[in-house]
């Protein structure tokens, strides 16, 4: 009798390709070495479930980003009006348009002069901070929006004046004027 992996020329052509076939030892590698891996159909489907996944995060992270951007370009424009608002208590008024926010870091060159103008400027490292999108704050004074005082305003994402959303306009005015203007 012939071992069952060796092919003896009597047994046929049949008994060729079982003897070619390799034969697991055991009963459990010839289940495992059936199932070796993932199909095509559980790997796009895993795929597409990270995908929506990874845009719903995406998209919550984004308004987040938004809205962050608009309360730290808030809190300047706060730390602006303070550092205007000492400027106004030194020099018994606030600087003119064409003075612009620079006179917060150095002393007006164009009049009016200012009477008691500190040396130190009123904004800490002496430097103008610019929005949460990188640009500059507007300054007008006297105000078309306030006109017994100032308007201070960020032109929002954009940097265009108007717009809606993160692209609106971020001022020291009240909401109500920011619907009418």
């Amino acid at each position: 009798m012939t071992p069952r992996n060796e092919f003896a020329p009597e047994q046929g052509l049949g008994r060729l390709v079982e003897a070619l076939e390799p034969r697991p030892a055991q009963r459990g590698e010839a289940e495992r070495s059936n199932r070796r891996g993932f199909t095509l159909i559980e790997i796009m489907a895993v795929v597409i479930i990270m995908g929506l996944l990874a845009g719903i995060v995406g998209a919550a992270i984004f308004n987040q980003l938004a809205k962050a951007r608009v309360s730290t370009t808030r809190s300047q424009l706060s730390q602006l009006e303070a550092a205007l608002g000492f400027y106004q208590m030194d020099n018994a008024r606030f600087p003119t348009t064409e003075q612009g926010l620079g006179a917060l870091v150095e002393r007006p060159t164009i009049g009016p002069e200012p009477r008691n103008y500190n040396p130190s400027g009123y904004l800490q490292k002496r430097q103008l901070p610019k929005d949460a999108w990188g640009n500059e704050f507007q300054y007008e004074y006297p105000g078309s929006r306030n006109p017994d005082g100032y308007d201070l305003w960020s032109l929002g994402e954009d940097g265009q004046p108007g717009g809606v959303e993160e692209a609106a306009d971020i001022g020291n005015w009240a909401e109500s004027d920011e619907r009418a203007g």
